[in-house]
């Protein structure tokens, strides 16, 4: 591997690899299809235009991103609180309505990063390129399970046959929501929704794995680069309160603050509320206090 450098911003920097001239593999190839044809959708959406298909496609977003934010991240991955199985799958299979990959892959990477945050075996670190932590990482499958390792921290769900049923069957999902979609609506209803709903969402998710390991405040003592970055948060709903998250992984609520605005830890805080979300978990008094900085920047 090049011998790293370090740029203005003590990040470490290393030469690129031949990224496209590599072997793609099928997944990296479907993923590829996949992203494309959403932005393609986006392209056409202005032709097919109606205000009532591009407020769907908003709807979608809103609900998907939940999906991620609620059921992917802070359910799955961090086990921030449990929920009974007949309300836990659901959430999950409206995250796969993303098209961001099925609960195990997403929830591998996932834990991944935190295990080896910014460095050599961080799936998506700035430390490689802005571009790449933002969207380039998902295409490159080989190069992730060389630096990984095999999905080997997913066990909890893979003891369960509904993640491995969504494993097994994601094309079809992916492809059966187009198919509804375009069966509803046509192509407004495609492209506007499909289109414009699903694309914003990726780049909300993926501005979390980039621009908040980059650009934005910190509170917290951390041994990574996380930032909180306050203009995301109501696109992310809460997940780009990033160095809170980073300080405090297990928490169920990221947005600490009052003024911190967290959409998913509100829904949490209803659902504990009404009994159904048992266990959530949140950070000590102790822990805030050892991870405190005198000052943020």
């Amino acid at each position: 591997m090049c011998d790293p450098t370090r740029d203005d911003g003590g990040l470490v920097r290393k030469e690129n690899r031949a990224y496209f001239q590599r072997e793609w593999n099928s997944f990296d190839v479907m993923r590829t299809l996949t992203v494309t044809i959403v932005h393609l959708l986006c392209l056409l959406a202005p032709f097919n235009y109606k205000w009532e298909a591009l407020r769907f496609g908003l709807v979608l977003f809103a609900v998907v991103q939940l999906g991620i934010t609620f059921s992917y991240h802070r359910n799955l991955s961090h086990r921030s609180f449990k929920l009974p199985k007949w309300l836990e799958y659901p959430f999950a299979y409206s995250a796969v309505l993303a098209l961001q990959g099925d609960p195990m892959d997403w929830v591998s990477i996932h834990r991944f990063h935190h295990q080896f945050t910014d460095t050599d075996r961080d799936p998506h670190s700035p430390t490689e390129g802005l571009w790449f932590s933002h969207v380039l990482w998902i295409f490159d499958t080989r190069y992730i399970k060389s630096k990984c390792g095999r999905r080997n921290n997913v066990m909890d769900l893979k003891q369960q046959w509904f993640y491995r049923f969504l494993r097994k069957t994601i094309g079809f999902h992916v492809l059966m929501f187009w198919t509804v979609l375009y069966l509803y609506g046509g192509l407004p209803y495609l492209t506007c929704g499909g289109g414009v709903g699903v694309a914003i969402g990726y780049h909300v998710t993926w501005l979390v794995n980039s621009v908040g390991h980059l650009w934005g405040s910190r509170s917290w003592k951390t041994k990574d680069t996380s930032r909180n970055v306050w203009w995301l948060s109501i696109f992310t709903m809460g997940d780009s309160w990033h160095n809170n998250h980073h300080a405090f992984q297990s928490s169920a609520r990221q947005g600490l603050e009052w003024w911190q605005i967290d959409i998913t830890w509100y829904l949490i805080r209803l659902f504990e509320v009404l009994g159904l979300a048992t266990d959530v978990k949140l950070p000590t008094e102790y822990q805030k206090q050892k991870l405190a900085l005198a000052c943020s920047s």
